[in-house]
């Protein structure tokens, strides 16, 4: 739904703009006033890009600023976590700006030394490791929880119980404040090419500046198609929002905005029954039928846009062995979660009749018994989860020759 939302409101050759302005003159390698960090919301914006206007800067010859170094988050609200009841330290569950970076996650990385661990906070991408001092891990001696945090102070604060660390190891955190994170990573990559800034501030970017550099988002096409390949939570939840704002409606929130889109949904699309509360599906308080899903993909048509964004579907055999040559062609969009397994696109046999399907399926009672504290591989999900498909993919053979 969110991406046939952003397709048909924002268009597929979108893109996403982040700039840095500059207010007042540069003279001899002088920005004799403020420096800003400006996002418009790319939801895929990494340190490599940062490292791109960096060394557009230096090519202009900046090497210092008199004034201040702001981040301008404004393009969209600044949200916590897109759902706050998923694990603290759920990587697909971060926070959200219209200042974005890495999918607003920090690399947490931890090595033993002796008794104890020394632990590091990065920001990496490709060749580029800049250190994070917007986030710091604190190892302690507990069993649970596994992680938890405050944001109290100036840095996001980390703990991590120390018998959940092995000997060496790394995984992606949350990032809960995107636009003091981007200008921090900024800073540190700037420190590396000699251009030392001060302590970012959150503000407002005003009329009167100068476009120094600017990087750009891919098109919303190409987002979209990687959205629903790789289920990136955080750039549903831009293109909702982007969408929702374009459209004059209520991008104030997540549950604001999806209701927005509810209503185009209903009005564009004959879909009346759908209730969503966020644009990613995170969300438990979603509300929507498979049949209502089916028939928003119906309307969107088999020769519309989105069949050709969505993944294929590579049917196996009961062992888990691919399927050669398997007749029925399908596309389709994954959802999953412990013990939730969702899955609706398009698929036809042959030469059969176009078909479109759609099913959700869950295990409430064994989901709300997952002790997030204690465990994040909760005993019988991934046997559930194979399941699942395992029935999913039977459904969809037995439609195309019942009703193709």
């Amino acid at each position: 739904m969110t991406a046939l939302y952003a397709l048909e409101t924002l268009g597929p050759a979108r893109r996403f703009a982040t700039r840095l302005l500059g207010y007042g003159p540069l003279e001899a390698g002088i920005l004799n006033g403020d420096l800003v960090l400006q996002g418009g919301g790319d939801p895929t914006l990494d340190t490599l890009a940062l490292a791109r206007l960096v060394a557009d800067l230096r090519a202009q010859g900046l090497r210092q600023i008199t004034g201040r170094f702001l981040v301008d988050e404004s393009a969209l609200p600044a949200l916590p976590v897109i759902d706050p009841g998923q694990p603290e330290q759920a990587g697909y569950n971060p926070g959200l700006s219209g200042l974005n970076l890495n999918f607003n996650r920090v690399f947490f990385e931890w090595q033993r030394r002796g008794d104890g661990y020394a632990v590091t906070m990065d920001a990496r991408a490709g060749r580029l490791r800049p250190p994070v001092g917007a986030a710091r891990m604190a190892v302690v001696d507990r069993g649970v929880p596994l992680f938890t945090y405050d944001a109290q102070g100036s840095a996001e604060a980390w703990t991590v119980a120390r018998e959940a660390l092995g000997e060496n190891g790394g995984r992606w955190l949350p990032v809960r404040r995107p636009g003091l994170y981007a200008g921090d990573v900024f800073r540190a990559v700037a420190a590396e090419e000699g251009l030392a800034l001060p302590v970012p501030e959150i503000g407002r970017a005003a009329d009167a500046a100068t476009v120094l550099a600017r990087v750009d988002s891919p098109p919303v096409e190409v987002l979209i198609a990687e959205m629903l390949e790789f289920s990136t939570n955080i750039t549903a939840e831009v293109l909702g929002l982007a969408s929702s704002n374009a459209r004059g409606g209520d991008a104030r929130s997540l549950a604001g905005s999806a209701a927005t889109m509810a209503g185009w949904a209903s009005a564009r699309h004959g879909v009346r029954d759908a209730r969503p509360v966020d644009h990613s599906g995170l969300g438990d308080g979603s509300r929507i039928t498979a049949l209502a899903l089916a028939r928003l993909l119906s309307s969107a048509g088999w020769e519309g846009p989105l069949r050709r964004l969505m993944r294929p579907i590579r049917f196996s055999d009961d062992n888990g062995h691919r399927i050669p040559n398997h007749p029925v062609e399908a596309t389709a969009k994954t959802g999953t979660l412990h013990f939730v397994n969702a899955l609706a696109g398009y698929a036809r046999s042959g030469t059969g009749r176009p078909l479109v399907f759609a099913i959700l399926g869950a295990d409430l009672e064994r989901r709300a018994a997952i002790d997030t504290a204690r465990q994040e591989r909760p005993m019988g999900a991934r046997p559930w989860a194979v399941r699942s498909r395992r029935l999913q993919q039977r459904l969809i053979e037995a439609w195309t020759v019942a009703h193709g």
